[in-house]
C-alpha cells in the first residue's frame, strides 16, 4: 500500500523587535513553534525571528 502525503503548513518568521515577515518556510504540522536567529534587512544585523501562522 502507498503512504499518504504529509501535510506541510507554511509558516512565516517574524521578527521580534522590527515586527517584520522576513522569511517563509514550509514544515510538518504539529511541533513547537520556532525561535531562530536570523538576519534582519532593516536593522542590518542578526535578531531572534519567531513562528507565525498566516
Amino acid at each position: 500500500m502507498a503512504k499518504g502525503k504529509k501535510k506541510l503548513e507554511v509558516v512565516h518568521l517574524v521578527c521580534e523587535e522590527t515586527g517584520d515577515q522576513n522569511y517563509t518556510l514550509r514544515r510538518k504540522t504539529g511541533g513547537e513553534k520556532l525561535k531562530v536567529k536570523k538576519y534582519s534587512p532593516r536593522l542590518r544585523r542578526h535578531t531572534l525571528h519567531a513562528e507565525k501562522k498566516k
